[in-house]
């Protein structure tokens, strides 16, 4: 296989960076020209030729859900990759839980998919039960275990969630379980914290992100996992992997290897960005919106009440009616999704 392997030279040999001085705009939108003056605020979605998310956990209270629709309203891209976890099937077996924005985020999704955008579900651990679905389509979602994306540069990555090269789900999956819970219970003290933190005025900030950097278990764990997913990307002869699974954004080149992992939106918000010449990014939504915005409110808290169409100043109407009917099709779609969801979860509790 010619596969070019050379080590990438955005980033130094094995450095680690959430790359925060580069634009955040993606690209310039059709009609700029290179050599234009920038611009102070971006004008409509940032686009991107790619964009990799993972670790969403819908169904979950931990999911940053409102925060996730902010981020995909203000997105364009060609390619949309789901990286695992989108879903939290382990959650929704114990106790079920799918508020209205995570119904949106599904609708959301689904409407980027009919609109053109290419959407690649790729089921993780927590969303297992997608995998006997592999090779088939979901609202025009195609649904894979892994794929190999080719960047505008040529360099081509395996994307995958990478809970197979994680041993404690591969061989004790009752111990992942039991980790599971505890994440859940450290995700309701950091919600908790920031309640307390936004009452005095302080911005969003990650009790579990911390520990990861500062257990010492924590930090040999990410960094035999990094390790081991390299090592993977080279044995298949690609430049680079786009993996999820352990809440830990980050892009680092790995001998010569590009790891890229895209976090969670549980708690950093972060996704893998892929710029139109190539350049690969990991972008934090926290360090663009404001997580404590009140557009941004918890599940529960009061809002404005939505119609189709809101918002939309121009036209007769007809666009009116689109809109509405579009709503329509993807609530229809959604609505069979949650038939599935339930379907699932009462076959696993009625299983012994």
């Amino acid at each position: 296989m010619n596969v070019d392997t050379k080590p990438r030279t955005d980033v130094p040999a094995g450095s680690s960076r959430l790359d925060q001085g580069r634009s955040v705009t993606g690209g310039p939108p059709p009609g700029d020209q290179p050599g234009d003056e920038p611009r102070d605020e971006p004008q409509g979605p940032r686009r991107y030729r790619s964009i990799f998310i993972s670790d969403i956990h819908l169904g979950t209270r931990g999911c940053k859900a409102e925060f996730l629709l902010g981020f995909l309203r203000d997105t364009e891209s060609e390619n949309l990759y789901l990286v695992g976890d989108i879903i939290d099937g382990w959650r929704l077996r114990r106790t079920w839980y799918w508020p209205q924005a995570h119904n949106d985020v599904v609708q959301k999704l689904l409407r980027k998919a009919r609109k053109g955008t290419r959407v690649v579900f790729i089921p993780g651990n927590h969303d297992e039960f997608v995998r006997d679905y592999l090779d088939n389509d979901f609202g025009s979602v195609e649904i894979e275990d892994e794929v190999i994306h080719t960047g505008a540069d040529g360099k081509r990555y395996l994307v995958l969630h990478g809970d197979r090269f994680d041993g404690v789900v591969k061989h004790a999956k009752w111990l992942a379980h039991l980790g599971d819970t505890a994440y859940q219970l450290a995700l309701t003290v950091n919600n908790w914290l920031n309640s307390v933190r936004r009452s005095l005025g302080l911005s969003y900030w990650s009790l579990s992100k911390y520990l990861k950097h500062k257990v010492k278990n924590a930090v040999q764990f990410i960094d035999d996992y990094e390790n081991t997913l390299a090592a993977e990307a080279r044995k298949r002869e690609v430049d680079g992997i786009v993996c999820g699974h352990i809440h830990h954004a980050e892009k680092r080149i790995i001998g010569d290897v590009l790891y890229c992992n895209s976090g969670d939106w549980v708690e950093s918000c972060t996704a893998i960005v892929e710029h139109w010449d190539g350049t690969m990014e990991v972008l934090d939504w926290t360090r663009v919106e404001s997580i404590d915005d009140p557009q941004y409110a918890p599940v529960g808290a009061p809002k404005a009440a939505r119609t189709p169409g809101q918002g939309l100043t121009t036209g007769t109407g007809v666009a009116r009616v689109g809109i509405a009917r579009e709503d329509q099709r993807c609530e229809s779609l959604s609505s069979r999704m949650r038939g599935f969801l339930r379907s699932m979860v009462s076959s696993a509790r009625s299983t012994p």
